[in-house]
C-alpha cells in the first residue's frame, strides 16, 4: 500500500464546495498551517471552495492572521461549530455580523462528538452543558440571530429520571490534520508534537463518513521505519500526505519553533523564576494557592490562574500536586500565551478525548478558572461579551465536573491599578468595568447546577473572597485597606450576603517575602 504525496495546494484543490471540514490542533500546536494557508489562497484566486461548514474543538489561531483566521472570507464559510473561538477573531467577527451560522459547544463534548461520529453513533449523550447557554432551554449553543432560526443541534433528554443533553451526530467530509512523520504507507507519527489532540478521532470520523483525510508532516520516511507505538494515525485512515514546504508553517506552537522538552523527548532543568512583583494578579494567585492540597490533581485555566504555578514555584510546593491541561497533558510545567495547552517536561501526553473522559468523570480534584463577569446568583460568563466571542473552550466540561471549583480574577476590569503599602491594598485607579452584574450575558458556569451537585465554589479577587451559597454570593474575606461599602458593595449590582465570620485576607499575601506554604 502507498499513500498519495501532494503539495499543500494540490491537496486543497480537492476540497469541494459545501464540504464539512474538520481541523485538529490546540491554538497553534499540531495545526496544519500550510494547508489552511493554501485553502485560503485557492479561495482568493478562484472563489472556491464556497459554503464550507467548519468543525473544530479549540479554535486554532494567533488572535491575528494564522490558523482558522485564514478561512474567514465572505462566501467561503457557511457555518462553524466549535468550543474555543478566541484565537480566531476574524471568524468571530463573521459570527457577530450574522454572516455565518455558529454553534458553540463545550470542548470535551466536541472531542467526543467526533469520536462518536467515527463509531456512527447517533450523537453524544452527556450531562455536560446542563444549565448553561448550550442547554436548549437557554439557547442551545446558538450564538447569533442567524443561527437562532436554524435547527437545534442539542436536545434535552430524560433518562432514569435525570436530565441529559444529546448532541447530534456530525458528518465530516474533509479533515485537515498534522503530524511529525509519515511513512510511505501513510502512517503518521507525532513524536515532535507537543499535543496529539483529537487527531485520531477526527481522522476516524472523516474516514468512516467516506471523507478525505489530509495530513501535513515534516517529511515522508521509508515504509516500516516508524516505531508503531509512536504512530497516532494509522495509514488506513489517511488519503493524502503533505510534506511541509517550509518549517515556518510547521511550528511546534505559534510561539515556539521547536523545543524537545514540550514533546517529552528531552527534559530540561526548570530554573527558579524570579519572584513576581506583588500585583493584583499575584495577590489573587497567592490566595488561591493557599487552597492547593498535597496529592491532588489540578487544572489551571487561562488568565489569573496561570500565576498560581509561579506562586507555587516560589513557595516550593510544585511537587505536592499534579498539574494537568485539557489538551491532554499531565505533569510538567504548563505554558501560557500562544503555547497554552502544552507543558515543559510532561509526564504524559494523551489524546484530548481521553483527557476529557477523565475530566468529565470527576477525576479533577481542583480547578482554578478565570472569570470575566459574574452575577449575584454566582453564575459566571467567559464565553460571549457583545460582539466578542471567546467561546467556552473546556470551561464547562471542567467547571461542572471538578470536585472543587475556584474562580480567579480581578474585581473590576479595564484600567484597574493597585499597589500594596504597609501590608494594605491600595486602589490607585478603579477599573472602568464592574464585573459583578445583576445577570451575566451568557451562563458559562451555572451556579444552580453546581449547587444541585454539591460542588463547593469559591471566587478569589484581589480585594475580596466570596463563596457560593443557595442564596447567591457570600462575602467571606476582605483585603486589608479595603472599605466594604466603597470598594466592594458599590461595584456590585447585587449586594452580596456578608458572612457573620467575615475576616481579613491572610496578611502574608500582602508581603513581598514568601508566605511559607511549604
Amino acid at each position: 500500500m502507498s499513500v498519495k504525496i501532494m503539495t499543500a495546494r494540490e491537496a486543497m484543490d480537492l476540497v469541494p464546495d459545501g464540504a464539512t471540514v474538520a481541523t485538529g490542533g490546540f491554538i497553534g500546536a499540531s495545526f496544519a498551517e500550510e494547508l489552511a494557508l493554501e485553502l485560503e489562497n485557492r479561495f482568493l484566486e478562484t472563489g472556491r471552495p464556497r459554503d464550507l461548514s467548519l468543525i473544530f474543538c479549540a479554535a486554532q489561531g494567533d488572535r491575528k492572521d494564522k490558523g482558522l483566521n485564514h478561512l474567514a472570507h465572505d462566501g467561503m464559510l457557511k457555518a462553524a461549530m466549535g468550543a474555543h473561538w478566541g484565537l480566531a477573531p476574524k471568524i468571530g467577527q463573521m459570527v457577530a455580523d450574522n454572516k455565518i451560522l455558529a454553534y458553540v459547544f463545550p470542548q470535551g463534548v466536541m472531542c467526543h462528538m467526533l469520536r462518536d461520529s467515527a463509531a456512527h453513533r447517533p450523537g453524544t449523550l452527556t450531562h455536560v452543558g446542563l444549565g448553561t447557554f448550550v442547554d436548549p432551554r437557554l439557547g442551545g449553543g446558538k450564538i447569533n440571530d442567524l443561527t437562532r432560526a436554524a435547527p437545534d443541534r442539542v436536545h434535552l433528554m430524560e433518562l432514569g429520571g435525570r436530565d441529559y443533553l444529546f448532541y447530534d451526530y456530525q458528518k465530516v467530509d474533509f479533515a485537515l490534520l498534522c503530524g511529525t512523520y509519515a511513512d510511505e504507507n501513510g502512517n503518521i507519527s507525532m513524536e515532535r508534537c507537543a499535543v496529539t489532540g483529537e487527531m485520531l478521532a477526527t481522522a476516524q470520523a472523516c474516514k468512516n463518513s467516506g471523507g478525505t483525510v489530509v495530513v501535513q508532516v515534516e517529511r515522508v520516511v521509508k515504509a516500516g521505519s516508524l516505531d508503531p507505538k509512536k504512530v497516532e494515525i494509522p495509514g488506513i485512515l489517511v488519503d493524502a500526505v503533505v510534506p511541509v514546504s517550509d518549517m515556518k508553517y510547521h511550528m511546534q506552537t505559534f510561539d515556539v519553533d521547536y523545543n524537545p522538552a514540550l514533546s517529552g523527548e528531552h527534559r530540561v532543568s526548570l530554573k527558579a523564576a524570579d519572584p513576581l512583583p506583588l500585583t493584583d494578579k499575584k495577590i489573587i494567585a497567592r490566595r488561591a494557592a493557599m487552597e492547593l492540597r498535597k496529592g491532588t490533581v489540578v487544572n489551571l485555566g487561562i488568565g489569573a490562574p496561570e500565576f498560581i504555578s509561579n506562586v507555587a514555584a516560589e513557595e516550593g510546593i510544585t511537587s505536592h500536586f499534579t498539574l494537568t491541561v485539557e489538551a491532554g497533558i499531565t505533569g510538567g510545567a504548563p505554558q501560557g500565551g500562544l503555547s497554552f495547552g502544552t507543558s515543559l517536561n510532561p509526564d504524559c501526553i494523551m489524546c484530548q478525548p481521553s483527557m476529557f473522559d477523565y475530566y468529565q468523570g470527576g477525576g479533577l480534584d481542583q480547578t482554578y478558572l478565570g472569570f470575566a463577569e459574574g452575577d449575584g446568583a454566582g453564575n459566571v460568563n467567559v464565553s460571549k461579551f457583545g460582539p466578542k466571542l471567546p467561546g467556552c473552550g473546556g470551561f464547562i466540561d471542567i467547571s461542572q465536573n471538578s470536585k472543587q471549583v475556584f474562580f480567579c480574577g480581578t474585581f473590576t476590569a479595564s484600567g484597574l491599578k493597585t499597589h500594596v503599602e504597609d501590608g494594605k491594598l491600595v486602589i490607585d485607579q478603579e477599573g472602568r468595568i464592574d464585573k459583578f452584574l445583576k445577570e451575566v450575558e451568557q451562563i458559562t458556569f451555572s451556579a444552580k447546577t453546581a449547587l444541585a451537585n454539591g460542588v463547593p465554589v469559591v471566587y478569589f479577587t484581589e480585594r475580596a473572597v466570596f463563596r457560593l451559597t443557595a442564596q447567591g454570593l457570600e462575602l467571606t474575606e476582605i483585603a486589608p485597606g479595603i472599605d466594604l461599602e466603597r470598594d466592594i458593595c458599590a461595584h456590585m449590582a447585587v449586594r452580596p450576603a456578608i458572612s457573620p465570620d467575615l475576616r481579613l485576607m491572610d496578611a502574608r499575601i500582602f508581603r513581598d517575602e514568601p508566605m511559607g506554604l511549604k
